[in-house]
C-alpha cells in the first residue's frame, strides 16, 4: 500500500486552514456565550445544534411554501387566500384570468363581486368559514371586473398554525359557466321532447275525432247530388276538417311523427318551387336564391320539407311587415360544422339550408322559446304557435339539426342541417284522385267503435265485403279461421293490449303473402315505418275520405 507523501508547504497550508476554521468556531461560540450570558460550552454546543436544526426547518418550510405556491399557480381553478379578517393576501393566476383583478389591486381588501340574488348563500358560506367549517361544491355567481357574470362552484377551508389557531381561509372557485349553459340546453331539449310526446298524443286522438266527422261527411257527399241544397254545406264542413287535419299535421311534425313518404329529394327544387309560390302572394318581399351546384340529395318526406320552408317564409314575412329581402341559400356541409351542442352529432355529410330575413330580429329570451308549441309573439288570432314547433320536430324527425341566430333589429337566420343521401333523385309524378271500387273481402281492425263502424260503411259503399275486428287479438283469431276468404287486412296502428304492429307480425306469420294496409291518427313513423320496410303494403293517415280510401285499397289490391 503506497502512502502519499506531502510536502511541508502542503502540510502548513492544511494546518492554516484548520486554524482558520477553529478561530471561526471560537468566535461563533463567543458570540453565543455573550448572547446567553456565559453558559457552559456544553449548553452552548446544544444551543448551536438547535439553531442549526431551526435553519434546516426554515429551509424545509421555504421549500414547502414554494411547492404549494407552484401547485396553486398551476391550478386551472381560481384560488383566493384570505386572512382572519377576510382581506385578500393571495390570488392565483387563474383568478386574474377569469375575473380580471390582480393581486396588486385586491391585496388587503375584500372582494365585493357578489350579485344581489347570490348574497344569501354567500353569507352562509362566510358564516361556515368563520365558524371554522369547511364546505365544497356550493354553486353561486360572481361578477368579473368587466361586469359580466360567471357561474362558479365554490369550496373553502380554514388553514391553521401548529397550535391550531385559525390563520385565514382558502377559497376555490371553479368556473362552471359552460357547464350551466349545456345543462340549460339539455333541459330545454328534454322539455321539448316531453311536450312533443304530449303533442303527438293529442294530435292522434284529435285525428280520430276528425275521422268520425270526415267519415260521415264523406259518406253523405258520396250519395248527395251536387244540386242538393246541403251539398255545399257538407263541402264546407269537409274544408274545416281539412284545416283541422293541417293543424294536427303541424302537431305531428313537432312530435316527429309526420314523416311517412321518404324518398331522395333535390332540396334546390323544393326551395325554388316553394319560393315561387310564396313570392306570388307576397309581392313586397324580395326573394334572393343562392342554390349550391352539385348539392347532395336528402332522403325526406317532400310534404314535410315543404311545410318547413313555407313556415320559415311566413315567419320571415311577419318579421318584415313593410317588406324586405329574404335570402335562401343551400350548400353541402359536414358534421364538423355543427359544434358545441349538448347532443351528439352523427358524423357524415349534410345539406345546409339557411333562411335569412332583414326583419325585426328575435331577442335572446324569445329565442329560448320559439320552438315550443303554442308559444307565439303574435297578437291573438294571427298565429297558433305551431309553425316553428313543427319545423323543429320535422327537422329532428329527419335526423337533422336546426339553429337560430338573431339580434334585435338586425334580422334572423335559421340554419337547417339535413343528412345527405347518396341515392339518386327521381322526378316527381303527380296524379289526381279517383274513386276505385272493388268486390274483395277486407278485414277491418280498429279499437275505436265509431271509426270502425264508419270505415266499414265507407268500404261497403265502395263495393267491398267487410269483416270487423275490435282489436289485435280478435283480428288474429279471425284471420286464422278465415284467411282464405280475406283479400286485405286494414289495421289501425295504435290499439291497447295488442298493437297494430304486433297484430301485423302475427298475421304475417300465418300468411307471409297477406296484404296489409296500415292506418293511424299518427303519421307513419317509428314502428309503422319499420313494418312497411318488412313488406307491409301501404299506409293511410286519418282522417281520410272515401276517395282516398278507395285509392289506397284499390292500389294494393290492383297489384295482386
Amino acid at each position: 500500500m503506497s502512502v502519499k507523501k506531502t510536502s511541508w508547504r502542503e502540510e502548513c497550508s492544511e494546518l492554516e486552514t484548520l486554524l482558520k476554521q477553529e478561530r471561526a468556531r471560537v468566535k461563533y461560540y463567543q458570540k453565543i456565550a455573550k448572547a446567553t450570558g456565559g453558559k457552559s460550552l456544553r449548553e452552548i454546543d446544544k444551543l448551536s445544534r438547535i439553531l442549526a436544526d431551526s435553519k434546516d426547518t426554515e429551509r424545509a418550510l421555504r421549500e414547502s411554501e414554494e411547492k404549494y405556491r407552484t401547485v396553486l399557480e398551476a391550478s386551472p381553478d381560481s384560488v383566493v387566500v384570505y386572512d382572519t379578517e377576510g382581506k385578500v393576501i393571495y390570488l392565483n393566476p387563474a383568478f386574474t384570468r377569469v375575473f380580471g383583478w390582480t393581486l396588486e389591486e385586491l391585496s388587503g381588501k375584500t372582494i365585493g363581486n357578489v350579485p344581489e340574488e347570490n348574497r344569501p348563500e354567500t353569507r352562509m358560506m362566510m358564516d361556515k368559514v368563520l365558524a371554522g367549517e369547511s364546505f365544497s361544491g356550493i354553486q353561486s355567481r360572481r361578477y368579473t371586473k368587466g361586469g359580466s357574470i360567471v357561474h362558479v362552484s365554490i369550496s373553502a377551508a380554514v388553514y391553521r398554525d401548529r397550535e391550531g389557531t385559525p390563520m385565514g381561509s382558502v377559497f376555490n372557485l371553479r368556473d362552471i359557466t359552460e357547464q350551466k349553459k349545456l345543462e340549460a340546453q339539455l333541459q330545454q331539449a328534454q322539455k321539448m321532447e316531453a311536450v312533443g310526446t304530449l303533442a303527438g298524443g293529442i294530435a292522434h286522438d284529435f285525428n280520430n275525432l276528425l275521422m268520425a266527422i270526415q267519415g260521415n261527411v264523406s259518406l253523405m257527399l258520396f250519395n248527395v247530388n251536387p244540386s242538393n241544397p246541403y251539398y255545399e254545406r257538407l263541402k264546407s264542413i269537409e274544408k274545416q276538417i281539412e284545416r283541422g287535419a293541417k293543424l294536427t299535421s303541424q302537431l305531428l311534425g313537432y312530435a316527429r311523427r309526420g314523416k311517412y313518404e321518404v324518398k331522395p329529394i333535390d332540396l334546390n327544387r323544393l326551395v325554388e318551387e316553394t319560393a315561387d309560390t310564396f313570392g306570388r302572394t307576397k309581392k313586397e318581399i324580395i326573394i334572393r336564391r343562392e342554390p349550391a351546384q352539385d348539392l347532395f340529395a336528402i332522403e325526406a318526406d317532400e310534404g314535410q320539407i315543404e311545410q318547413i320552408l313555407l313556415n320559415l317564409y311566413v315567419n320571415a314575412a311577419d318579421a318584415m311587415p313593410g317588406g324586405g329581402q329574404l335570402v335562401l341559400k343551400t350548400r353541402n356541409a359536414t358534421h364538423e360544422e355543427i359544434k358545441d351542442k349538448p347532443y351528439e352529432v352523427k358524423p357524415g355529410n349534410y345539406v345546409l339550408l339557411t333562411v335569412t330575413d332583414a326583419g325585426t330580429g328575435i331577442d335572446k329570451e324569445t329565442q329560448k322559446r320559439i320552438f315550443e308549441p303554442f308559444f307565439t309573439t303574435k297578437e291573438m288570432g294571427r298565429g297558433t304557435g305551431l309553425g316553428l314547433a313543427s319545423v323543429y320536430g320535422i327537422v329532428k324527425g329527419h335526423g337533422g339539426y336546426i339553429e337560430v341566430n338573431s339580434r334585435k333589429g338586425r334580422g334572423t337566420t335559421f340554419s337547417i342541417y339535413l343528412p345527405a343521401s347518396e341515392k339518386r333523385v327521381s322526378k316527381p309524378v303527380k296524379g289526381g284522385e279517383q274513386v276505385i271500387k272493388g268486390t274483395e273481402t277486407i278485414l277491418l281492425v280498429d279499437d275505436e267503435e265509431a271509426v270502425l263502424d264508419l270505415g266499414a260503411q265507407m268500404l261497403e259503399q265502395l263495393g267491398y265485403t267487410v269483416i270487423e275486428a275490435r282489436g289485435g287479438a280478435e283480428a288474429i283469431e279471425i284471420y286464422k279461421t278465415r284467411r282464405d276468404s280475406i283479400d286485405l287486412v286494414m289495421l289501425d296502428m295504435i290499439m291497447p293490449e295488442i298493437s297494430g304492429g304486433e297484430a301485423c307480425v302475427a298475421i304475417k306469420e300465418i300468411n307471409p303473402q297477406v296484404r296489409v294496409l296500415l292506418s293511424s291518427g299518427y303519421s307513419i313513423e317509428g314502428q309503422a315505418c319499420t313494418i312497411l320496410k318488412r313488406g307491409c303494403d301501404g299506409f293511410i293517415q286519418k282522417p281520410f275520405s272515401v276517395e282516398k280510401l278507395s285509392m289506397s285499397v284499390g292500389k294494393i289490391l290492383g297489384e295482386k
